[in-house]
């Protein structure tokens, strides 16, 4: 359960980070939403941590942020796939999957 946990925590995260180009400066809905995602976000890792090693359950909900965000950016606001974005953006998901499999 904790690993599901930490999925929501990064898909969270994925929303807080979207939202928070936009937050404070477009409308108070935007922002209400941004700070809900993030302490969603908080809360959820709060949970896995209760069984998960803190190193590998930050570095995975960090990962699935980072790669997340990166390609909302991609997908939904015309940021560029480069060959080489891509690329990284896969080696953080490897690093991800690479975590759990490295840990019981």
């Amino acid at each position: 359960m904790s690993w599901l946990y930490l999925i929501v925590a990064g898909l969270f995260e994925i929303a807080w980070a979207a939202g928070f180009k936009y937050a404070f400066r477009a409308n108070h809905w935007i922002s209400a939403a941004t700070l809900a995602a993030m302490i969603a976000s908080f809360w959820f890792l709060w949970l896995a941590l209760r069984a998960l090693p803190v190193g590998t359950a930050y570095a995975v909900w960090t990962g699935i942020g980072a790669a997340g965000a990166a390609l909302f950016g991609i997908v939904a606001l015309g940021e560029p796939a480069t060959a080489l974005r891509l690329a990284c953006i896969g080696l953080i998901l490897a690093g991800v999957v690479g975590l759990r499999l490295a840990t019981p």
